[in-house]
C-alpha cells in the first residue's frame, strides 16, 4: 500500500538585505599586509618623503607575504575590519 506523501511547506528563501545608505563622514577601517622588503619599503619611503595616507589604514609588516595564512585575512574580519590589502 503506498502511504500519500506529506504536504511540505516550500523552503523559504533567504532573505537579501537590502543596500542600506552610508554615511557622508564615515571611513572604511583597512588593514594592510605588507611585504617587508618590497610593499613595507615604499610606505617606509612615503613617510620619508613627507606623503600621508589616511589614519585609518593600520600596515602590518611581514618577513614575506607568501607566509600569510587566509586565518589572519578572516580574523581581521572578525574583527571588525571593512577591507584588508595585501602588498608583496
Amino acid at each position: 500500500m503506498l502511504e500519500k506523501a506529506e504536504a511540505r511547506a516550500p523552503e523559504e528563501k533567504p532573505s537579501i538585505e537590502k543596500p542600506q545608505e552610508v554615511p557622508e563622514n564615515w571611513e572604511p577601517k583597512i588593514l594592510a599586509f605588507a611585504c617587508h622588503y618590497c610593499a613595507f619599503a615604499a610606505a617606509d619611503l612615503a613617510g620619508v618623503m613627507r606623503l600621508s595616507y589616511p589614519p585609518n589604514v593600520k600596515i602590518i609588516r611581514l618577513p614575506c607575504t607568501g607566509k600569510l595564512d587566509h586565518m589572519h585575512i578572516l580574523r581581521a574580519f572578525q574583527r571588525g575590519v571593512d577591507g584588508v590589502f595585501v602588498a608583496g
